[in-house]
């Protein structure tokens, strides 16, 4: 199975020390900055090359893992016997076609459909 690491969510309290520190002192270039005040969500990866991202966004919201795959269906039939399911594939309004799963420690793992 070709799966791959799409993007990671990770929540932030300080959207311009965020943003500093993955700018400034890890050289990500800026991919969106959407939002205003603390409730801004920021996609940030390594400058030139696209697909991985680490998007930060406003605390209280739960880290996800973000994974890309073709064939979704084989891929969430291999899955569901082995995580939880917590949605089947579908498409998304935003153009996106996934599932998600539960990983042991509750996180969200979500797979996009690589198009």
């Amino acid at each position: 199975m070709d799966i791959r690491i799409r993007a990671s969510f990770l929540p932030h309290d300080d959207p311009e020390a965020s943003l500093a520190f993955y700018r400034d002192v890890l050289g990500f270039e800026v991919r969106g900055d959407v939002g205003r005040g603390q409730m801004r969500r920021i996609t940030v990866g390594p400058a030139g090359r696209a697909g991985a991202a680490v998007v930060l966004r406003a605390a209280g919201g739960d880290p996800e893992l973000l994974l890309a795959a073709p064939g979704l269906d084989s891929v969430f039939e291999w899955l569901q016997s082995r995580a939880e399911v917590i949605q089947e594939p579908i498409e998304q309004p935003y153009g996106m076609r996934d599932c998600a799963f539960l990983d042991p420690a509750g996180n969200t793992i979500r797979v996009q459909e690589l198009r």
